[in-house]
């Protein structure tokens, strides 16, 4: 029984290709490329996500894995992958901004601590809002409908050193701009709520400069704040599913689907 050079690069080819992009989205997908998961995990995960992928998938083309054209198609899997968990994780990016802006009109700015998922430092809303979008992905089945996604782009968009290119790019710079218009629709109640206080603070100040603006002012915005945030919850709720059902949207598109 004799085996050539190229069904080895083909049976290795099989099981790479596929492999690259899986593992790039299991790095950057929201959930799954969080930190509080080990490496070995996530490695382990995208092992068997592309042993259960690759039966279902047509031939490899006949690239030498370890050539020029090899590490291109190795390129153009990751970049596919990392977009595809990219234009989810805007929607978190979306939620840590929210958080941001409503903490500085606050007052909070100040208050931050480690977010164990990104390893970064966050302010505590933002941290809220995340860990609270992360429940919300869960029960909307996001990562099984994600990990659906991934397995069809197999079909309409296969290893190829051409399967990437400006389109893709230039899609995710357009669906960024919408999930920033996001993030400024969750944090506009507290906005202008606190700014409305704000510009009352600033007639009593005209009218009675004596008050001390800093002693009352903080605890009333902090409080107003809080409240408006409470009071939001129930739209959160509805502007994440629309948020996330424009994503997976948006990931059809670049994946030449057009649902």
């Amino acid at each position: 029984m004799q085996i050539s050079t190229a069904e080895i690069a083909a049976w290795v080819g099989s099981f790479l290709w596929p492999l690259a992009r899986v593992a790039a989205l299991v790095s950057v997908a929201p959930v799954l490329s969080s930190r509080i998961l080990p490496r070995r995990v996530r490695l382990m995960l995208a092992l068997a996500l592309t042993w259960a992928i690759v039966p279902l998938l047509p031939p490899a083309p006949a690239i030498e894995p370890i050539s020029p054209a090899g590490i291109l198609l190795v390129a153009q899997q990751i970049l596919i992958g990392v977009s595809m968990g990219f234009a989810l994780r805007l929607v978190f990016g979306a939620l840590e901004l929210a958080g941001q802006i409503i903490t500085t009109q606050m007052g909070l700015g100040f208050a931050s601590l480690i977010d164990p998922q990104n390893g970064t430092q966050s302010t505590l809303l933002s941290q809220f809002y995340t860990l609270l979008g992360s429940l919300i992905f869960l029960a909307l089945n996001g990562h099984l409908l994600m990990i659906g996604l991934l397995a069809d782009s197999f079909t309409t968009l296969p290893p190829a050193p051409t399967g990437a290119g400006r389109d893709l790019l230039w899609g995710l710079i357009t669906w960024a701009g919408h999930t920033f218009a996001g993030a400024i629709l969750i944090a506009l109640p507290a906005i202008a709520s606190l700014l409305v206080v704000n510009l009352a603070f600033g007639v009593m100040t005209r009218a009675a400069p004596q008050l001390n603006i800093f002693a009352v002012g903080f605890p009333v915005t902090l409080v107003l704040g809080l409240l408006v945030v409470l009071y939001n919850l129930p739209t959160l709720f509805d502007q994440l599913n629309a948020l996330f059902e424009q994503a997976f949207s948006v990931i059809n598109q670049l994946m030449g689907r057009s649902g």
